[in-house]
């Protein structure tokens, strides 16, 4: 990478593991004038032991020792109310509705990525950077979001909010890195993460079992599940919100199954499910995707004949998109897709490039 003589300020968001930490150790390389920050967030109160996984004082502390180690000034900045209020209270809303929303894309929204930056702005910092696997490319006056180069690690399903004006302030150095290449990098630094595991969890829900999670914070009520289509009782559910479209686990009646969830009637609060786990109720031609983003909207011309991720980690399928007059979008599959989820976010691409994206309803 070419040396940046101008020295720009990067402000890089440190979490203690080695994807930020080899991130600002190549910025530093490349020349910027860097440092380093530390978010803390939300976690339960009085759940000491079970601490948030992405500000726990463990991760904090190596932020620290990462920051000493690179030479680089070190903060940290506390977003405990805004994550508990946009993301924390949106999740467990969400599920009372029954809907399955993914808490991470909107904390890169409003959190890690929209809220940081603005900070960043306000402190006289020219650019954000994160060790997201995600690539920017600019075009003329345009930029577009690409793909990560590493299949495995690549992040751009959760960052499809990104808009114009927050792209040309953003930088992904990991972008064109593969993890393994990453991990050598800090090993041959000599970074104090250099061997530091990661977490897939939904950090929040950290030490306990998602369900738990719900359980305590959710108004649940038990009821009915039945067979479908033959609308027979085979047992007691214990809250709707517990249930996903196409789970197998939790739905606990011995001997007969193994059950799926295939619908639910909030109304007389029943659960129903199928026995078979490739059930045609399961399965979907089109759904309808509301709260939608374009990464570059004038580049579009409508309808699209592109792909689309429906969860994250989904292989993308071949979609027909539509506008339609209640300003949602209509996504039309290429072929049947099995558990179309609510609250979800549905990420379109075309190759490796990200479109944009929405919240399917």
């Amino acid at each position: 990478m070419a040396k940046n003589s101008k020295r720009k300020k990067v402000l890089v968001a440190i979490s203690g593991g080695v994807d930020s930490a080899v991130a600002a150790k190549l910025l530093i390389d490349e020349g910027y004038d860097v440092s380093g920050i530390f978010l803390n967030f939300w976690k339960e109160p009085g759940q000491e032991t079970s601490e948030n996984k992405c500000c726990s004082l463990e991760a904090q502390l190596d932020a620290k020792k990462v920051c000493f180690f690179l030479g680089i000034p070190f903060y940290t900045f506390n977003f405990s109310s805004k994550f508990k209020r946009e993301v924390v209270d949106n999740f467990l809303s969400e599920y009372q509705v029954g809907n399955t929303p993914n808490p991470c894309v909107l904390c890169n929204k409003k959190i890690k990525i929209g809220g940081l930056l603005e900070y960043a702005k306000s402190l006289g910092f020219d650019f954000l950077a994160t060790g997201h696997y995600v690539r920017i490319k600019k075009n003329k006056n345009s930029f577009y979001l690409l793909k990560g180069l590493d299949e495995n690690k690549d992040q751009s399903y959760f960052l499809y909010t990104l808009k114009q004006n927050q792209l040309k302030r953003l930088l992904f150095p990991l972008g064109d890195f593969k993890k393994p290449k990453v991990r050598q990098i800090a090993s041959e630094t000599g970074l104090p993460v250099a061997s530091k595991s990661e977490s897939q969890e939904i950090c929040f829900i950290s030490g306990k079992r998602h369900n738990d999670f719900l359980k305590k914070y959710l108004k649940l009520k038990p009821g009915k599940i039945k067979l479908w289509p033959e609308n027979k009782i085979i047992g007691e559910h214990q809250g709707l919100p517990l249930y996903t479209i196409g789970q197998r686990r939790g739905i606990d009646i011995g001997g007969t199954g193994p059950y799926y969830a295939a619908s639910f009637d909030y109304k007389s609060n029943d659960l129903y499910v199928v026995k078979n786990f490739n059930d045609p109720i399961l399965y979907g031609k089109e759904m309808l995707v509301k709260n939608f983003y374009w990464v570059n909207r004038k580049s579009l011309k409508f309808p699209l004949k592109i792909k689309v991720v429906i969860r994250y980690r989904h292989k993308a399928v071949t979609c027909t998109v539509k506008n339609t007059k209640e300003k949602m979008l209509k996504v039309i599959f290429s072929r049947r897709q099995r558990a179309i989820t609510s609250g979800q976010s549905a990420v379109f691409y075309d190759g490796d490039k990200v479109l944009g994206g929405g919240i399917i309803c």
